[in-house]
Parts: C-alpha cells; structure tokens; sequence
C-alpha cells in the first residue's frame, strides 16, 4: 500500500496545492499516475443517515438549484463493505468503497474550507447532499460555524480531518506529521464535539510514518478518491467515466479559484454529471 502510494505522492509534488490550482486536475489519489502517467494536478443533534433512496429532493429543490430530475440516493447498505484490510498499528486506506458493480453509488466529499458561501448552505441543505467534510483549521477556522450549518442541516453531512496547515505530510518527520494530524483531531472535537476517525493527507500524499501517526491520533480510515471536480467537468483516475464505489474530491472553493464560478455552479455541474451517468449518492460514512 506504502508504496503504491509513492508515485502519487511524487505527482502531487509538482502541484502548487489544494487552496489553488483546480484545472488541470490538482490531484487524485494514490493510482493517479500509473492512470495519467502525468500530473495535471460545540455539539448539537444531527441526522446520521442520508436521504432513503426513495427520497429525492422536491420540484421545487431540484429545479432551483439547476438540475433537470430529482437527485437519487443510495440507501444506508445492511452490511458495510469489505474494505481491504490494513496493516497492524495502521489505518485502511480507501480509494473507492468495494461495491458490487452494479450498485451504482458515488460519494461527496469536500476539502480544505477556504469559501464559505450561505448560499451553498441553503442548496446542500435543500437537496440533502450528504457531504463528508475535510476540513483545515488555517483555511476553515475563520468560520467553523458555516460548517457546522452544513453537518447540522439534517443530511448527515460529516466533519473530518485534513491536518493543521495543509502541508505535503511525506516531506515531514513523524512527529511533525503527527502534531499535524493530531492537532486538528483536537481543535475540531473541541469546536465540534467529535473525534473524527476518517482523515485526508493534503495532496492525497502520505507514506507509512503519515499511517502510523494518523492510527495514533484516532483515525480509522484514510480516505483518497477516484474521480475530481473541476470546474466544469470531473478528472478520472483511471477510464473516462465514473464507476461503482467512487469517493469524488471537489472543494470549498469560490470565484477567485474556480475562474470566476461560484461554488454552487461547480457544485450544479457535478451534480449534472452524476445523473447523467445514471448514479445515486451515498452517504461515504454508511459504508466505512
């Protein structure tokens, strides 16, 4: 696994980070280049489980927000998959969830923090979009309430852990990589009320010291993805279309980041994209 990881993590070296660039692709997750070959780079009650799968967003939700039919949702599955096993001492490391290929399900997940814009809040909690949070203190802390708003919206969205400052981990000592990963463990249960388990290495890079030091901060899995959104159109690690199990990386990102479009139009995009492929969202947490 450590080394599997190794080729992405030198891709992710030459990307100027995740609070910038987003097109070409900024990164995506440990099998990136042996698919590209190169870089184009406090507590309150809360819902913990997503929309059924017989549940869509009304006319009124779906139509306000751009989209053409109703967002389907993959229900809460009876038995969580089998996830590839880890080593002792380390976290699992999951890239997309092992789901027949059949069960056509993706997952949302959004990282670092930086725009912050009400009106996302009212178009994720409209459609019901269960968003896993990955969250950086210095991008996100100036306004941790705005997510909170988003977990709390009854979607079953979650807050999780991207590290203090959004280094590149593998070029770290333990022991810095651990005060990164372990201070943001406690800041955000402090805020929040809750140890995150599941954590994002920035740039999806890490090596067997970043395992070590996550499983000793309490995390459970270490969560990378299969397919990115851009601006307008997703980066696919692998093929030219989104598959079974898929964890999609977009980003809390504004105008100034997404060449002039907001947040919710790159957020309509995915969502326009996920249909069109005949996909239902999942909730990530349901199945890890």
């Amino acid at each position: 696994m450590v080394a599997g990881t190794l080729t992405a993590g030198a891709l992710a070296l030459s990307l100027t980070g995740c609070g910038n660039s987003v097109d070409p692709i900024e990164r995506l997750g440990r099998k990136t280049a042996q698919a590209t070959g190169t870089a184009s780079a406090s507590p309150s009650a809360r819902s913990s489980a997503a929309p059924s799968a017989s549940a869509s967003a009304g006319d009124e939700a779906y139509r306000k927000w751009g989209l053409s039919a109703p967002l389907q949702y993959a229900p809460k599955p009876a038995q969580k998959p089998q996830l590839p096993k880890a080593a002792p001492g380390r976290p699992v490391v999951v890239d997309r969830i092992p789901v027949p290929p059949t069960d056509k399900v993706v997952f949302l997940t959004f990282d670092d923090g930086a725009e912050k814009d009400p009106e996302f809040l009212k178009m994720a909690a409209d459609l019901k979009l269960p968003i896993s949070m990955f969250l950086t203190d210095n991008i996100a802390s100036a306004d941790y309430s705005h997510f909170e708003k988003l977990r709390d919206n009854g979607s079953g969205s979650t807050v999780n852990n991207h590290t203090l400052t959004h280094p590149n981990l593998r070029t770290l000592p333990f022991a810095a990589q651990k005060k990164e990963i372990c201070g943001q463990q406690e800041r955000l249960e402090k805020r929040f009320g809750k140890r995150p388990t599941l954590f994002r290495p920035p740039y999806g890079n890490y090596n067997d010291d970043t395992l070590k030091a996550a499983s000793e901060c309490g995390i459970s899995s270490v969560v990378l993805w299969r397919a990115s959104m851009q601006i307008n159109n997703f980066q696919y690690a692998e093929g030219s279309a989104l598959k079974p199990g898929d964890i999609i990386l977009a980003h809390f990102r504004g105008p100034s980041e997404l060449k002039g479009a907001t947040e919710i139009q790159m957020t309509t995009r995915m969502l326009q994209h996920i249909q069109e492929q005949g996909y239902k969202i999942g909730r990530l947490e349901d199945y890890l």
